[in-house]
């Protein structure tokens, strides 16, 4: 980042779309929009977030996922060696079931995916910029693998094009790379047995920042029932964190307010760069600022204040614009609480 700013404030991931683009409050929602109106859409879309970000006072913007339709798929589909026609219905972060593309060849990127997304967006803005995309593990778990019948294999080939998509990300100017890893918190032997290694393939290299979230989901019904048999404690950071720990990635996100998990946790990663969670993506309610703040004091306990990256729990795609638009605000506000006890 250029300069050292306390507390730099930034979302995990997605946006609300405008009704014209996509219909509203709906997760994985279908283009309204195609061909070249499509592409235009994509970019109005990406400007409105993008201003709107800046209004609230986000330090770290990014494109709210305005030019995907879905978090991980969206990048598969520029892959070869996936069939999206012939799909098979899987059960994905052992949750819910879903319709996914299969995996028929050799996987390999033959073009860039979200490059030119990205060059638009730096062009837009002078502020840090941050990019998302999927890690390896995770993009494993939403696919039917047909071809090679190994989910480390895949995942090492993912890696690889992941790593390729990332460094051309960078030369276009973005600050972070962020790597959306939800399945980390399900599959515990897999992260540590080659998880974490491919993730690490899919930074190398890199000289920009690079990010990894591990989140309990956006606020849908599945990943709320699925909330309600954790028990008072979520602990699943504590078989992870270790492993993090130890890896070149720079900044973990987790999930923090309205959250049972531990805040101690955040120990096992001590040095890292933190993304708290201070915003409850899985209800409407806007959090007041005090609210935030007292969610960032509470981490502060257990992370350097230099190290505190505040931020959203994970992404607001279905939640309503003026709600988003709340939270955002809310969200820079509690940080600014904090910034000024600190300054004083």
């Amino acid at each position: 980042m250029t300069k050292k700013l306390l507390l730099p404030t930034s979302i995990v991931g997605s946006l609300p779309k405008p009704a014209w683009l996509a219909p509203p409050e709906k997760l994985w929602s279908p283009w309204k929009l195609d061909g070249d109106q499509l592409l235009e859409g994509k970019q109005d879309a990406l400007r409105i977030t993008l201003q709107e970000q800046q209004l609230a006072g986000l330090d770290i913007v990014c494109d709210g996922e305005q030019t995907r339709q879905h978090f991980v798929t969206t990048f598969i589909e520029h892959l070869s060696g996936v069939d999206f026609e012939n799909r098979k219905t899987v059960r994905i972060r052992d949750r819910y079931d879903a319709s996914v593309p299969m995996v028929v060849g050799d996987v390999t990127r033959q073009k860039s995916v979200f490059v030119e997304d990205a060059k638009f967006l730096r062009k837009q803005t002078n502020r840090s910029i941050k990019w998302a995309l999927p890690g390896p593990l995770t993009m494993v778990d939403t696919l039917y693998d047909g071809h090679y019948k190994s989910r480390e294999k895949l995942a090492w080939e993912f890696a690889k094009a992941l790593n390729e998509e990332a460094r051309e990300l960078q030369e276009a100017g973005v600050d972070i790379i962020q790597f959306d890893e939800p399945a980390f918190n399900v599959f515990f032997d897999e992260v540590n047995d080659w998880g974490m290694a491919t993730l690490e393939r899919a930074i190398e290299g890199l000289k920009c920042e690079t990010a990894v979230h591990i989140c309990y989901g956006y606020g849908i019904q599945a990943n709320n029932d699925w909330k309600k048999t954790l028990g008072s404690e979520w602990r699943q950071y504590e078989e992870i964190f270790p492993k993090i720990q130890k890896s070149k990635i720079d900044v973990v996100s987790l999930e923090c307010h309205n959250s049972n998990v531990p805040l101690d946790l955040m120990e096992l990663v001590r040095g890292k760069k933190i993304m708290v969670g201070a915003i409850d993506v899985a209800s409407n309610s806007i959090e007041t600022p005090e609210e935030v703040a007292n969610t960032l004091r509470k981490a502060l306990e257990f992370v350097d204040v230099e190290n505190l990256y505040p931020s959203t729990n994970c992404g607001m795609a279905p939640l309503s614009r003026a709600v988003a638009r709340g939270k955002l605000s809310a969200l820079s506000a509690g940080a600014e609480i904090i910034r000024k006890e600190y300054a004083g």
